[in-house]
């Protein structure tokens, strides 16, 4: 075999062992192991923390190092910079939560065999805990720039639809909007818990299938943020015709969702997290911008924009405006 060959074959095993770091962080997250390096420990130690094998609490230690997690010195390690800031419990960047819910996409993606062969989801690992709360780890992060990216100015109240643990109902109530939070009961109780911490009043609740119950009204804006993904196209126009009758004159609703090309194959985390939506839902995957505006305009909502985000997501905005003024408007534009 030639070094050129060598050099050609490196790239596929890249993807072929992509797997292992994964397994290793997901394993030392499920064990709380960087809540315990917060300063030097050696591996004899840390095995009696987490009631684990000495030898193999040594070689995944070492392995954490190797991916560049940990820091080892004189048989002692303790945590790197990335693990301080993201992966301690303490951290305000916290983003265990996001790992345990991985863990169990992690099982659910085992069975993508028989997903391919019967066309049907495979979705029996689920903590509804962990997935709520990984949304408000991976939300916590961006919600801000967001927000002030949605602009609010003419903004009073707002729906945020499939709102989850609560984390933008939470920017957007800090910019002085009345904001409804709507999501199934069992994330509403979550979310409620995650926003008394905040000591904001201006955020309402309703609890229901927004597919089939009443989400309100008078709305001047409809954020509706990494949901359509999980649905087929019949069943988000159907939602959005919904959100249309629910928005005051003049009021838009904004959708971010992760961005795919039109042909639907780049970049890879849109069309990998298609994978993950044909893994974990009835009709999900990921939707290009240019399917989605057709949707809005299909819901009578005009204007269309999109803007993309620099964590590879992208905000697309349909507008509710009386027919005298959308018919002096373009039917789509792109920012």
């Amino acid at each position: 075999m030639s070094f050129r060959t060598l050099e050609e074959v490196k790239e596929l095993r890249e993807i072929l062992f992509g797997f292992r770091p994964v397994r290793v962080l997901l394993t030392a997250n499920n064990y709380r192991v960087f809540d315990h390096l917060t300063k030097p420990q050696s591996a004899k130690t840390i095995s009696k923390k987490i009631d684990a094998d000495l030898r193999a609490t040594e070689i995944l230690l070492d392995a954490l190092t190797g991916v560049g997690l940990l820091k080892k010195q004189r048989n002692q390690y303790i945590n790197a910079r990335i693990a301080s800031k993201f992966l301690v419990s303490a951290s305000p960047y916290y983003q265990g939560d996001v790992l345990r819910h991985t863990d169990n996409l992690w099982k659910n993606w085992s069975g993508l065999d028989e997903v391919i062969k019967t066309g049907k989801p495979n979705h029996k690992a689920h903590n509804h805990e962990a997935f709520v709360l990984g949304m408000y780890n991976l939300a916590t992060l961006k919600a801000k720039d967001v927000v002030k990216t949605i602009a609010l100015k003419d903004v009073k109240t707002a729906l945020d639809l499939g709102g989850g643990p609560g984390t933008y109902s939470i920017e957007m109530a800090r910019k002085g909007v009345n904001v409804t939070l709507f999501d199934y009961p069992e994330t509403i109780n979550i979310a409620k818990k995650v926003i008394s911490k905040e000591r904001i009043s201006s955020i309402d609740f309703i609890s229901g299938d927004f597919m089939s119950d009443d989400i309100g009204k008078d709305y001047d804006l409809i954020f509706i943020s990494q949901i359509l993904h999980s649905y087929s196209e019949k069943d988000n126009i159907h939602l959005l015709k919904k959100c249309k009758k629910a928005l005051n004159n003049g009021g838009r609703v904004v959708i971010q969702e992760f961005y795919i090309s039109e042909n639907r194959t780049h970049p890879a985390q849109g069309s990998l997290f298609s994978v993950n939506m044909l893994v974990n839902t009835e009709g999900g995957r990921c939707y290009s911008p240019e399917e989605i505006k057709g949707w809005l305009l299909k819901a009578r909502l005009k204007n269309t924009k999109e803007k993309k985000l620099i964590d590879g997501t992208v905000l697309i905005t349909g507008y509710d405006y009386p027919s005298k003024i959308s018919k002096s408007l373009s039917s789509s534009s792109r920012e």
